[in-house]
């Protein structure tokens, strides 16, 4: 066991998962933070058989008094914030509680890292919905933010907060500028999910068809136990900085669910495009150039998104039966 300690918030998402078994099989101590200690969704971190190497931790992130609390008590060496309220569509709806906790959480804890302790090692989880409608692609660290929707306007609020406190307060601030990333252990309001299991779902007879949005939007896609290893080798590096985490090419919703269906051998006339299902602001290309990440860090990602998925379609059939 190292001296290492990491918190992790957001632990039960598929990221915060992913990064525990990580942190966990290079010995870390990890402290998970949750919302509701009473109240915790287990299955991924079972899923890994890894949730019995885990301290659980209760802590309200916009409370100055319960993040200073959590600092003093378990003098962690990382602190990983992958914590967010993460459906863009929920965004639209909700924008003031999507606003509120997404970018006074950030605020709380960096304020709190620095009152306390500043030699702990921050991580923030941005996205590459910070970019929304840029005039060059690819995306790079240099490239303008101009988010389309409330969800990405508060990732670019947490971003500069990150970058601020860093170049401020002389902090190790670092972010990951993610793209898609999929996994069996996606949560299921995500897109990718939400195909599969309605597929699964017209296979065994429980659902008719597949209702979608627009189906033309190109969007990158990777995968998250690789993006995963991106946010360790960031925390590790001698200067803190942001990195583009993406694959390098986008692919079209439509080509993504015609090849699940046509793999699981299931008629594409079950899907059905429901424009009531568009977003108000939708961005119709994106995709990053990881190149800074690959030759800075050294981080190796040539996965092709079918790959990807036939990873997570061989995983969800055998966890099926």
């Amino acid at each position: 066991m190292s001296d290492n300690v990491a918190i992790i918030t957001g632990i039960t998402g598929q990221d915060g998962a992913y990064l525990a078994e990580l942190l966990i099989s290079k010995g870390y101590k990890i402290i998970g933070v949750v919302k509701d200690s009473a109240n915790i969704n287990k299955s991924r971190l079972e899923y890994l058989s890894v949730v019995e190497q885990i301290e659980w931790q209760q802590c309200k992130l916009t409370d100055e008094n319960d993040v200073t609390n959590l600092l003093e008590e378990y003098k962690p060496t990382e602190f990983y914030n992958l914590a967010a309220q993460s459906s863009v569509f929920k965004s639209y709806q909700d924008p003031i509680l999507t606003l509120s906790f997404n970018t006074l959480s950030v605020a709380t804890i960096l304020e709190c890292i620095r009152q306390t302790d500043k030699t702990i090692k921050f991580y923030q989880a941005s996205s590459s919905e910070m970019c929304g409608n840029v005039n060059s692609l690819p995306i790079t660290e240099d490239s303008t933010l101009y988010p389309v929707s409330p969800y990405a306007v508060s990732k670019c609020t947490s971003f500069w907060l990150t970058v601020n406190y860093r170049e401020s307060f002389d902090m190790f601030c670092t972010s990951g500028i993610s793209f898609n990333h999929e996994s069996y252990l996606r949560n299921e309001n995500f897109i990718i999910k939400k195909i599969l299991n309605t597929a699964f779902e017209i296979l065994e007879g429980k659902k008719e068809i597949l209702e979608l949005g627009n189906i033309d939007i190109k969007r990158d896609f990777g995968y998250a136990p690789k993006y995963v290893e991106a946010m360790y080798l960031m925390m590790q590096h001698k200067t803190p900085d942001h990195y583009i985490l993406a694959s390098g090419r986008s692919i079209s919703l439509k080509e993504v669910v015609f090849y699940i269906f046509d793999k699981l051998n299931i008629s594409r006339d079950k899907i059905v495009v429901n424009t009531d299902l568009y977003r108000p602001n939708e961005i119709m290309d994106i995709y990053g150039d990881s190149s800074k990440a690959k030759k800075v860090l050294n981080w190796e990602y040539e996965i092709s998104f079918l790959d990807v998925l036939d990873i997570i379609i061989d995983e969800s059939i055998e966890n099926r039966n």
